[in-house]
């Protein structure tokens, strides 16, 4: 799961845990920092997870005058409109508005691009970004060759642009949505940022305020609701900010954020009984960080059994990582790796002690998602999620393998087993089973055919868990990381290693954001998921392992979404 990396304690095994085991066996456990928030999030827990009826009345009597914003007649230059639409998507409130936004931009389409995807719109580099981005991030196949106009002779972007500040910065945000061969988003995206990050913005506060978050964070890569809390505190700077707008933001923000408040409180109290601490001490205590990586995935209301289901999978997954990561030795593993694949009670007798409780929650969570699935006559998609679940295990065993023999494979082969243990493809079908009817069961079998972006997304997982982690997972004793593997097997530098597991990682956005566009094998919701798997990456593992070492980013970001209202 990408969850991985700490300092190390080597142990003598026992026989207390249901194997005999010989004293000269060693295990490898981590030294995890115990769980930041402790039982702080029981005291939300809800069985009625109702929005508040009063604030839920608030936001459709706002909802319904931005509505009209958005269906006006559109006057020329249409920028206001490309305007409001930015601000909807910023603020975290498109998911109210999708059926209008799409109408709008589709209607924007028939008007300024030609069949072969050029944009006949000429006005300024603001505009003519803007609504490139705003396209592209709606899957149309927009080409970036308008933005030609902008160099020089001598083919370079010109340094008149520098003075554009605003101009400036959509570019730079339009440049991340770029697919293979599009070179000249590529330059587009380092030019703007290495003008960008010198300028210091002094007449226009929100520019100012916006420019350091968008280099800080790129929106497009960013994740949903924290985007959104962000932007929501800037907003009101706008020199045509929307006090209608701003209104409805901030009470859609405060809404959700108690709905997820009790979603986070019931999954704690979940947690709770499994005693984490004392029943599996070895593991990373992590529910509530699981739980806003779930977040990522979907954060609206319609989604909440979805989230339920996905937080409780990835809590087992994590265990049971750590299980393969830090602790069981290589007798324990081969026994749990065949009671996993086997999925029977009887199994149970066969495992270590400790793993037991484990185990028989994990059938136990698959049970109760199968009795939900049978009710919405969808039980069709559960074996789909266990057969993924199966997977990750053997690769985690394969893995341990690898480490018990000492054994260093080559890049190819460590990415095709570790982008297994990123989990990333067990949690995106896992993530389609609450989505109801447009999860069809042909959503789980074009899953397994592994498309592009199901591919593409555990691969941003394990290279941006393995550049950051790496030194961590050495000390403890780990299988080799995916850099190691390739210096070993290139014959380079640690630095040049990662310089190319870097492109890797760029090469595998430019496949994301490939599959997104028009025509799209599967729907849109179902592909977000995937990009929102990725975008969790891109935050909380860009410096560091943030999710094992949780008191940075991770507890911020936590505070911000979730436990901070917004002030109205």
């Amino acid at each position: 799961m990408s969850m991985v990396s700490a300092s190390t304690t080597l142990v003598p095994s026992s026989s207390t845990h249901g194997l005999a085991i010989t004293s000269d066996l060693r295990r490898h456990l981590a030294d995890y920092h115990p769980s930041l928030w402790n039982d702080y999030f029981l005291q939300y827990a809800s069985e009625s997870l109702e929005v508040d009826e009063e604030m839920g009345k608030q936001v459709e009597t706002v909802k319904e005058e931005v509505r009209k914003m958005l269906i006006s007649p559109m006057e020329k230059p249409f920028i206001t409109k490309l305007e409001l639409i930015d601000s909807i998507q910023r603020l975290g409130l498109s998911y109210h508005f999708e059926h209008e936004i799409d109408g709008l931009l589709h209607q924007i389409h028939n008007a300024y691009v030609e069949d072969n995807q050029i944009l006949t719109h000429t006005e300024d580099l603001n505009s003519l970004a803007l609504l490139f981005k705003l396209l592209r991030q709606q899957g149309y196949p927009i080409s970036p060759d308008v933005f030609n106009k902008f160099k020089d002779d001598e083919g370079n972007f010109s340094e008149k642009m520098a003075s554009d500040i605003q101009g400036m910065l959509s570019l730079y945000e339009a440049a991340y949505l770029s697919v293979h061969g599009e070179d000249i988003l590529d330059e587009a995206l380092v030019f703007t940022w290495n003008r960008l990050r010198s300028i210091t913005v002094e007449s226009n506060l929100f520019l100012a305020e916006k420019l350091q978050q968008s280099l800080k964070q790129c929106p497009y890569r960013g994740l949903p609701r924290l985007e959104a809390r962000k932007y929501i505190s800037i907003y009101h700077l706008h020199p045509s900010c929307d006090q209608v707008l701003l209104m409805l933001a901030k009470l859609d923000f405060n809404m959700l954020q108690k709905l997820h408040q009790k979603e986070f409180g019931n999954i704690c109290k979940w947690w709770n009984k499994l005693d984490v601490p004392r029943n599996v001490s070895y593991a990373r205590n992590r529910i509530v960080g699981l739980c806003f990586w779930v977040l990522t995935v979907y954060f609206e209301p319609q989604y909440s059994k979805a989230r339920r289901m996905m937080t409780k999978v990835i809590g087992l997954l994590s265990i049971i990582d750590d299980t393969y990561d830090a602790y069981g030795t290589i007798d324990e593993l081969e026994l749990l790796t065949e009671a996993i694949q086997r999925w029977d009670i009887c199994c149970l007798n066969d495992l270590p002690e400790y793993i037991k409780l484990v185990y028989k929650e994990v059938l136990n969570v698959f049970q109760e998602i199968d009795e939900d699935m049978r009710k919405e006559g969808r039980s069709y998609s559960v074996p789909y999620a266990k057969h993924e679940f199966k997977k990750a295990v053997r690769a985690y065993m394969t893995e341990a393998r690898w480490l018990n023999k000492n054994h260093v494979p080559t890049t190819e082969e460590y990415i095709n087993v570790s982008t297994v243990t990123t989990c990333y493809p067990a949690l995106s079908t896992t993530s389609f089973l609450g989505m109801g009817n447009i999860a069809s069961e042909d959503i789980f079998k074009w899953a397994q055919t592994h498309p592009k972006v199901v591919k593409a997304s555990p691969v941003i997982c394990r290279l941006m868990d393995d550049i950051v982690s790496s030194e961590f997972e050495k000390r403890r004793g780990h299988v080799a990381s995916l850099t190691e593997c390739y210096m070993k097997e290139h014959g380079v530098s640690k630095e040049d290693a990662i310089d190319e597991l870097e492109k890797m990682i760029r090469s595998a956005w430019k496949d994301v954001d490939q599959e997104c566009l028009r025509p799209t094998q599967v729907a849109k919701p179902i592909l977000m998921r995937v990009l929102n798997l990725a975008r969790f990456m891109d935050v909380i593992y860009k410096d560091a392992d943030n999710f094992t070492h949780s008191a940075g980013i991770m507890k911020d970001s936590i505070q911000l979404v979730i436990l901070d209202p917004v002030p109205i």
